[in-house]
């Protein structure tokens, strides 16, 4: 049976250390450090973080006037001393008249590192503090735009009214607060790491949780397979994952016309023409390629292996199928027809680890092929079945040929040759991978789906807050190398106290061990600084010594101190 519960102990240094101890049965398996005490003041304050931590959630308790045991270090016993462990019996005797009320639990180092991320990437342009409440809500809790003022009031940030918020979403498309966005994300990236030549460009679906459709809710192709009404989001990112532009589309648009929009929107609204855009296979289309083309961009596509045969026609005819590890062959093809027709530079790699992976994958679908040839499995669409009337056999012809291009990948590009190889090509498409993980950022930690809006302005508005949410997530995440989710969690852990007892109030700040606070030291900016206490916490209060200052506080016996962040 697990256990959690707080314990005082006597520290070699004298002073009362306040510990929560984790035990399953009878082994400890953790220990959190609080701080260790030298006063009775002191101590009570720790206790009540301690009460604080160990019971999250429950921010006020008004205890009263009870009778209490009287919170003192001499209650607990000094090994050093024999002799005091007989006082300590005699002290826990002892009662008083006290109250105490812990009135505000506050997550300050989260908030002010989100309020510094979201100035850092020059959002303040917008000056509307309930969308910035909005944005950094969904990091520190995605859900919906109701209850957004319950996740700020969790952690003591400020907060504008419910109808602020909603009317906050009719400002932003009034005044157009995407654009505003992304030209504040493309200044950002240029002025720090510049802005790569290499832009990635890829679609995903969000479904919504509604029965009818409408002009936008359309019932398509979903890459979650699901048969609810959705939208699609075309999403432009950087070889870093930093996201450059966002576009909403209807759910039954064909994948291959997203792009050409997403571009030209992001040409006119930068000026910018002398980029690699890079996207999968599902974008590959003469027409959209030679689109792509005029409008002044390079691309890197991938390409479909139907065509491979055809392409590496003299590698089959003098070595057949056999090939090396990392072997690059290159080729040229028209695509498109008529005056649309145009020669395309195609690059083939073989790799022995993707041609392990396509043989096992070619043996699965086989088997199942196999199974319902012979009628052990029930009769359905399954590659490399033949179906001739009533007849129900393998095609051996397509199996061979999936074989014979086991370990190959394509990609179709219009850099040319001399400037740009193989080689480079490979691994700029390679980088595609970051597209990706901003969309499970914006699926999972943002959770951008399912939309309960109906209106297509609140959808809009909706994904200009994922947008900015996502743009905040991808910069934190870059500047500490940990998972949002997990630096989120960690952050708000980190909570500061206001006590009351006896009518004196007592701020006690975060406790930040020094692993972490070298997490939090990457964030130091102008905006951000590091210290031992935070300025907007309130001064410690002796009762019988008046105002002292916190920072005379000794460090934490186990490496923990105080951390300050301020913008």
């Amino acid at each position: 049976m697990a256990l959690r519960f707080i314990r005082k102990v006597r520290t070699k240094s004298g002073a009362v250390a306040v510990q929560i101890v984790n035990r399953t049965g009878r082994i400890v398996t953790g220990i959190e450090h609080i701080g260790s005490a030298h006063t009775d003041t002191e101590l009570a304050v720790l206790l009540s973080k301690a009460e604080d931590q160990l019971r999250p959630g429950q921010q006020i308790f008004d205890f009263g006037d009870i009778e209490q045991t009287p919170v003192k270090t001499s209650d607990v016993a000094d090994w050093r001393d024999p002799e005091s462990i007989q006082q300590t019996v005699a002290n826990q005797s002892r009662s008083i008249s006290a109250t105490g009320k812990v009135i505000a639990s506050p997550a300050t180092i989260l908030w002010e590192i989100l309020e510094a991320a979201y100035d850092r990437l020059g959002f303040n342009v917008l000056d509307y503090t309930a969308f910035k409440a909005m944005v950094l809500a969904r990091i520190i809790e995605p859900t919906s735009k109701a209850d957004t003022i319950r996740v700020l009031k969790d952690i003591d940030a400020p907060h504008p009214s419910l109808r602020t918020l909603f009317r906050s979403l009719g400002t932003c498309i009034e005044q157009d607060y995407r654009d505003q966005l992304a030209k504040a994300m493309v200044t950002y990236r240029s002025a720090t790491v510049g802005l790569a030549s290499l832009v990635m460009y890829d679609v995903t679906t969000l479904h919504f949780e509604a029965k009818d459709e409408d002009k936008l809710r359309k019932v398509g192709m979903s890459k979650e397979r699901r048969v609810d009404q959705q939208i699609q989001a075309g999403l432009l990112v950087d070889p870093a994952g930093f996201p450059l532009e966002l576009h909403m589309f209807e759910g039954n648009k064909a994948e291959t016309t997203t792009i050409i929009p997403v571009l030209e929107a992001f040409q006119k609204r930068h000026g910018i023409t002398d980029l690699v855009v890079v996207a999968d296979a599902g974008m590959l289309s003469a027409n959209n390629l030679n689109a792509i083309e005029d409008a002044g961009f390079k691309f890197i596509v991938g390409s479909r292996l139907t065509k491979a045969p055809y392409d590496l026609q003299e590698h089959f005819d003098t070595k057949g199928n056999r090939f090396t590890n990392g072997q690059l062959l290159e080729s040229t093809r028209v695509m498109g027809t008529g005056k649309n027709a145009r020669e395309r530079r195609i690059v083939y790699q073989w790799s022995a680890k993707r041609f392990a992976r396509d043989n096992r994958n070619i043996n699965l679908m086989e088997r199942k092929a196999l199974a319902v040839a012979e009628g052990k499995a029930p009769m359905k669409k399954v590659r490399f079945l033949k179906v001739s009337w009533a007849e129900k056999e393998l095609d051996e012809k397509i199996i061979e040929r999936a074989r014979m291009l086991a370990g190959l990948k394509g990609y179709v590009t219009n850099l040319p040759v001399e400037s740009v190889p193989a080689t480079q090509v490979i691994s700029a498409y390679h980088d595609l991978w970051q597209v990706e993980a901003s969309f499970r950022m914006t699926k999972s930690d943002l959770r951008a789906r399912p939309i309960f809006h109906r209106e297509k302005d609140s959808i809009d508005a909706h994904l200009t807050v994922v947008f900015a949410a996502l743009a905040i997530g991808r910069h934190l995440q870059e500047l500490s190398g940990l998972p949002l989710k997990r630096l989120i969690t960690d952050l708000k852990g980190l909570r500061g106290s206001s006590v009351l007892i006896n009518g004196d109030e007592i701020a006690f700040d975060a406790l930040v061990p020094d692993d972490f606070a070298e997490v939090i030291g990457v964030f130091v900016c102008d905006q951000i600084k590091v210290g031992h206490f935070s300025t907007r916490s309130r001064p410690f209060q002796r009762p019988d010594s008046g105002h002292v200052s916190m920072k005379n506080r000794p460090v934490s016996p186990n490496g923990s101190r105080p951390l300050m962040i301020t913008t």
